[in-house]
């Protein structure tokens, strides 16, 4: 009864213009995919419109040849037309979701139809058999595409995708039953009419899909204009502040030059310092050193001019043994002295001499040419010394020995730094600096230089050659001790050592003097003649128990009545209970460093009792008595250890008042 009511509302004289709708549907989805595919250049649409439109051959070849028979040309043409156009639709969906697929499978698969087309004839009878199988390859690859639409719609917000998917899931179906009702006339017609449709459908949706693409897209485009004008401003911003880093960091640099000069000078100071500092440390413990030995070689050297001067009738051997022990003894003596010359102060009371700084230096080339001319030619070496002197230099106030000792060793060693020969550079001038603070007269300096073109030392020896027993000559007898007394000398008259050396080019060893005046020399006191040998009676105070016993037994055998004290306390009251008596002390000899009380203030406690008693300080300081050179207004006279017995007990008979003064 429907399928009459349906026959009765699409009666079969419309069938040509339900089909003609449904042919004009597809052309115009042929041309809406053939301008999406020009537009957009997705190859899916090429291959999308290329279905469509043999889908539109299949129609148009049907409006004058429908129900042609089954072996007729023009019924496989459809067939063929009809084939190609499912597996070109398949073969866009797949490349639509990105799937892999070789494309030689699409053409076999299309062989395969157009074979089957051919051969189902001379098969099959019923044209419904024959076109069943190529319908349903059609809706399939209809449905296939709806799933394709469906999952793309899960991913992107489109409604154009949903549409989509529902268009073609209705049109496969309707493919797939079109073979059954074209057996059908009542729902022939009508069929066309649902085609039509759909395929309408189909385009407004495709519409709709491609008109929210673009509105996605101009909305993507929109937020990235919005974060590019962001990053505009921040990058206007950034570029603003560049600007001005750019500006300060240019008003600095026209400051550059300067600031790298300061930096330059900082460098050097600090250089300076940490290395005056570390001599200043060896200073410390090379007058400690030296202290302890002289202790230690009192005993040896004391004994040893004891037994000389005693022992008459001792053999040669012996007297030998002796005279070698007494010698070394007084070698080591000699060392620990040099070695005192690194940190001795000068004293308030030292003189200072005008000194013709060039004639010293004539000097110093002619005490030396044995050793950089002759010794040097023996050696097949040549070593020539050049003089560079500033006429009418201005006298130095100086020690005249200690500045002849420093330069004799300063040429000794350019000498030892040219084992392949070369020249020796002696050179004097004077300096004016600016005045630190203006208003301030301008300081003057003299500076002497020692120049030699040999091996030169690299940074790490040359931050070390000032040190005491540094040395690079080891192997060859070097003690360290020759730079050590040169830095001693300086630091004793306010000067500076400034080392330049660069490996296999030379070194300059500058020597940098203040120009002052020498100090008013006193009275020239006359030689004093040595009093008669007397005993007198002597009080010797010294933490040290093999120098005490020294004392008493080269003093007493010098005739000397001795009482010895271990500590300051029990020396000073040893004094004050002798000086009740008639048996009060002529002389005290007292050490320096003691525990308790020192020998300053021994001294100065002896002094305050009996400030006739001559006290004489012997220390293995030497005749320093302070870091800074001060002396103790209490002491008579300073004695360095070890001490020659025969010149102590001179000092002790000119010291100590004459017999019977009370």
């Amino acid at each position: 009864m429907k399928l009459h009511a349906l026959s009765s509302m699409l009666p079969q004289h419309y069938l040509q213009a339900t089909l003609f709708m449904s042919l004009l549907s597809v052309w115009l989805l042929v041309v809406l995919f053939y301008y999406l595919n020009r537009y957009t250049r997705r190859d899916y649409f090429t291959i999308w419109t290329a279905a469509w439109l043999f889908y539109a051959l299949w129609l148009t070849l049907g409006l004058e040849h429908h129900g042609s028979e089954p072996s007729g040309v023009m019924f496989l043409l459809r067939q063929s037309c009809l084939a190609i156009s499912a597996v070109f639709l398949l073969w866009g969906s797949v490349r639509f979701i990105h799937m892999e697929a070789r494309q030689m499978l699409f053409g076999l698969f299309m062989l395969f139809l157009l074979v089957w087309i051919f051969v189902t004839p001379h098969v099959f009878s019923g044209p419904t058999q024959i076109q069943l199988p190529v319908f349903i390859v059609m809706g399939l690859s209809s449905m296939f595409a709806g799933l394709c639409f469906h999952r793309f719609r899960q991913k992107m917000p489109f409604v154009g995708a949903g549409m989509l998917s529902l268009g073609f899931l209705l049109w496969g179906l309707y493919l797939g039953s079109y073979p059954l009702c074209e057996e059908r006339p009542e729902l022939y017609s009508g069929g066309f009419v649902i085609a039509a449709m759909l395929q309408l459908f189909i385009a407004v949706s495709m519409i709709v899909l491609v008109l929210e693409e673009v509105r996605y897209k101009a909305e993507m485009m929109h937020a990235e204009v919005t974060a590019v004008r962001s990053e505009k401003e921040a990058l206007q911003a950034k570029v603003l502040t560049t600007e001005e880093q750019c500006r300060n960091l240019y008003d600095q640099m026209r400051l550059s030059e300067g600031v790298q000069r300061a930096y330059e000078e900082l460098r050097r100071t600090q250089q300076t310092v940490v290395q005056q500092e570390r001599l200043r440390a060896l200073g410390q413990m090379a007058s400690g050193v030296a202290h302890d030995i002289n202790n230690v070689l009192c005993p040896v050297v004391a004994y040893s001019e004891l037994l000389l001067k005693t022992a008459t009738e001792l053999p040669q051997t012996e007297r030998r043994y002796l005279e070698s022990i007494l010698r070394a003894g007084d070698e080591i003596a000699n060392i620990v002295r040099h070695l005192r010359e690194f940190y001795r102060r000068r004293e308030d009371g030292e003189e200072l001499v005008q000194v013709d700084l060039n004639q010293l230096i004539k000097e110093v080339v002619e005490l030396t040419r044995p050793r950089w001319r002759d010794q040097s030619q023996r050696e097949g070496i040549t070593i020539e010394v050049q003089l560079e002197l500033q006429p009418n230099l201005p006298v130095l106030a100086c020690d005249r020995s200690d500045v002849h000792e420093a330069l004799i060793n300063l040429v000794f060693n350019a000498v030892d730094a040219l084992p392949q020969g070369g020249t020796i550079t002696l050179a004097s001038r004077e300096e004016s600096l600016p005045p630190p603070v203006v208003g301030q007269s301008t300081s003057r300096r003299i500076l002497l230089e020692v120049r030699d073109n040999g091996t030169g030392m690299d940074e790490k020896t040359r931050q070390h050659c000032l040190e005491p027993f540094f040395s690079t000559k080891a192997k060859r007898g070097g003690t360290g001790l020759g730079l050590a007394m040169v830095y001693g000398m300086m630091q004793r008259h306010d000067g500076s050592i400034e080392i330049d050396s660069t490996p296999g080019v030379g070194t300059c060893m500058r020597l940098v003097f203040p120009i002052r005046q020498a100090a008013a020399a006193g009275a020239a006191e006359g030689p004093q003649a040595v009093p008669a040998q007397r005993s007198l009676r002597v009080l010797c105070i010294d933490d040290e128990p093999q120098v005490r016993l020294m004392m008493a037994d080269c003093l007493a055998n010098l005739g000397h009545h001795v009482r010895t004290a271990s500590t300051g306390k029990q020396g000073v009251e040893m004094f004050l209970t002798a000086l009740q008596t008639q048996h009060a002390y002529e002389a005290v000899i007292t050490d320096l460093g003691m525990p308790g009380l020192d020998g300053r203030q021994v001294a100065r406690s002896i002094k305050a009792a009996s400030p006739q008693t001559p006290v004489v300080m012997m220390t293995g300081w030497g005749t320093a008595m302070k870091e800074d050179g001060e002396k103790a207004p209490e002491v008579n006279a300073v004695v360095g250890k070890p001490a020659s017995m025969s010149e102590l007990n001179a000092l002790l008979l000119q010291l100590a008042p004459p017999a019977g003064t009370p």
